[in-house]
């Protein structure tokens, strides 16, 4: 085994991890028998245990698996904000908003995202301890370029949400 395979297996190990960390504590907060809408995340938790570190797997997939996976964690993070702003309770302290928000869950899909960029950086570059990073911060696939489409997925979300609701 190369240490290239052997940091592949540990990413895909985490990032297998982290979902199904995530997967049971949605399992929990979002009990499908009592919203049907709670079915998105549950799809989506099924993504990201099987379907993206299949993705991840295989070389010719790579992209697919870092933009599918990206894309979950900015849409998480904006639908888990929206659901921990509507379910508020006042007065908020210091704790209730670090342990009794979403921030916990924010943290773990973007702990997921993190490490399927790690993957993704891996496998499409190698490592090369003195290779520059190069490019344009807000192309793809730098992080600027996911910033940006967090900021338009949050917009178009607000909208969605102030338009027909």
């Amino acid at each position: 085994m190369t240490v290239n395979t052997y940091i592949r297996s540990i990413l895909l190990g985490g990032l297998v991890t982290l979902s199904l960390a995530g997967f049971i504590v949605h399992t929990r907060v979002h009990v499908i028998t009592q919203n049907p809408s709670f079915i998105l995340p549950f799809i989506a938790g099924l993504l990201s245990i099987a379907v993206i570190p299949a993705l991840f797997w295989f070389k010719k997939t790579v992209a697919s698996g870092y933009i599918l996976n990206g894309f979950l964690c900015l849409i998480g993070t904006v639908t888990m904000s929206h659901f921990a702003i509507a379910r508020w309770s006042d007065p908020a302290s210091s704790p209730d908003i670090l342990l009794k928000s979403m921030v916990i869950d924010i943290l773990i899909v973007w702990g997921k995202f993190f490490v399927g960029k790690a993957l993704f950086e891996l496998e499409t570059f190698g490592y090369d301890p003195n290779r520059h990073k190069a490019g344009i911060t807000y192309r793809y696939p730098n992080m600027g370029w996911w910033l940006i489409h967090l900021a338009g997925v949050s917009f178009v979300y607000y909208l969605g949400n102030r338009l027909w609701s």
